[in-house]
C-alpha cells in the first residue's frame, strides 16, 4: 500500500490564507498601466471578483482565475474546493460559468495517481457548475497548487458589482466562517472531525445556488468574502460604496468550534494581514477578540456577502435556508463615518 500523503502538511499556508495581503496587492497594482477600453466594464479599478468585457449589448464575458496550495488532505477534496472557489468569482458577479482551464503545480517526485485525483476533483465540480472545462497549463513545483481559469456569461446591464451598497441596506451572508481558523487547527492536529467535516462540506459548495436565490432581487452590491475574510472584502465594499458597513458579530454564522479554536489562539497569519489593510481605511472594533479575528479570518471558498434593500431581506433569507444554507443577517450598511467598518 503507497504511503499516505498528508497535502496540507507541504503548503506553509493553506488554501485563500496563501493569498498575498489586500494592502500589499494594492500597492502593487497601483503602479501597474491603467488600461482603458469602453467595453472593458469591470477592470482592477474597484478590486472586483473578475473583469468584465462587453461582447455585444446582450452578452459580456466574466474573466477570472484563482488557485492556491491544497486546503484538503484528500486530493479529491482538494481539487473540488479549489474549483469551487475559483468559480465563485463568477457567481458573485451574477453570472453564469462557461468555460474552465486547469491550472497546475505538482512536485515531480510526488505520485501522479495524486495529481489524477486533484483533477478529477476539479472537473466534477465544473460538471456540477453546468461549465466545460477545456484544457490548463501544468508546471513541476515543490509546492502542489490547483486552481481555475473560468470564463463566465452575464448581461453587461444586470451585473453585480463589489461596490454600489446603499444606506439602509441590509448585508446578507450566504455561508458559515471559520475555515481558515478550522484549517489552521487542521494542520496542527487540533480539529474535531465534526468541524473538519463541516469545514469540507462549506468549502466544497457552489455559490451557485446562493446566486440562483439571489438573482431573483434587487442586488446593489455582492462580493464573495474569501482570503481577505470578512473584513477585507467588507471594506472594499465600503470604500467603493462611499459608505460604512456595520458588522453585528453575535449574528455571524459559525462552523463547528470555530470559537474554541480561535480563543486558542489558531488564527492563520493572513487574518492580520488582513486586519492591517482594514485598518489604514479606518475601522473600530467593540467585539471580543476572538469574534474581531473571525471577521478577519481569510475564508476558502467562502459565502457570497450580498447589500440588499432592507424591504427584501426576510424573503431572501428565507429562501436561501430552504436551499439548505447557512445563511444569515449579519450588519447593515449607513451613511460614510470616520470608519469604513464597524465591529460590534
Amino acid at each position: 500500500m503507497k504511503e499516505k500523503v498528508y497535502l496540507t502538511k507541504l503548503a506553509p499556508n493553506c488554501g485563500c490564507a496563501a493569498k498575498v495581503g489586500p494592502g500589499t496587492l494594492s500597492g502593487i497594482l497601483c503602479q501597474l498601466p491603467k488600461f482603458q477600453n469602453p467595453d472593458l466594464l469591470v477592470g482592477t479599478e474597484t478590486s472586483d471578483d473578475a473583469a468584465v468585457y462587453r461582447i455585444s449589448d446582450e452578452l459580456a464575458i466574466i474573466q477570472t482565475l484563482d488557485f492556491f496550495t491544497p486546503v484538503a488532505d484528500d486530493p479529491y477534496d482538494f481539487g473540488q474546493i479549489a474549483a469551487a472557489n475559483a468559480l465563485s468569482d463568477v457567481y458573485a458577479m451574477g453570472g453564469e460559468p462557461k468555460t474552465a482551464l486547469n491550472i497546475v503545480a505538482f512536485p515531480k517526485d510526488m505520485d501522479t495517481e495524486i495529481l489524477g485525483e486533484i483533477l478529477r476533483g476539479g472537473a466534477d465540480k465544473v460538471m456540477e457548475a453546468g461549465a466545460v472545462l477545456a484544457g490548463g497549463h501544468t508546471i513541476l513545483d515543490d509546492t502542489p497548487k490547483y486552481g481555475l481559469s473560468v470564463t463566465g456569461f452575464v448581461h453587461p446591464d444586470k451585473f453585480w458589482k463589489n461596490y454600489g451598497a446603499q444606506t439602509g441596506d441590509r448585508l446578507i451572508l450566504t455561508k458559515a466562517l471559520g475555515t481558515g481558523i478550522i484549517n489552521t487547527a487542521i494542520k496542527a492536529d487540533m480539529a474535531s472531525e465534526r468541524a473538519r467535516e463541516a469545514a469540507l462540506a462549506s468549502m466544497k459548495t457552489l455559490n451557485k445556488g446562493a446566486r440562483d436565490v439571489l438573482k431573483k432581487y434587487q442586488i446593489h452590491a455582492c462580493t464573495d468574502v474569501t482570503g481577505f475574510g470578512l473584513g477585507g472584502h467588507g471594506t472594499e465594499m465600503a470604500e467603493g460604496s462611499n459608505k460604512t458597513l456595520v458588522i453585528h458579530t453575535a449574528q455571524l454564522p459559525l462552523l463547528p468550534n470555530v470559537e474554541e479554536y480561535a480563543s486558542m489562539g489558531l488564527i492563520p497569519g493572513g487574518a492580520y494581514r488582513n486586519r492591517n489593510f482594514a485598518g489604514k481605511s479606518g475601522y473600530t472594533s467593540t467585539a471580543v477578540l476572538w469574534k474581531e479575528d473571525l471577521v478577519f479570518d481569510p475564508q476558502t471558498s467562502g459565502g457570497l456577502l450580498a447589500a440588499v434593500p432592507e424591504k427584501e431581506v426576510d424573503s431572501i433569507v428565507k429562501e436561501l435556508k430552504k436551499a439548505g444554507l447557512a445563511a444569515s443577517v449579519i450588519g447593515e450598511v449607513i451613511d460614510r463615518t470616520e470608519h469604513t467598518l464597524i465591529i460590534q
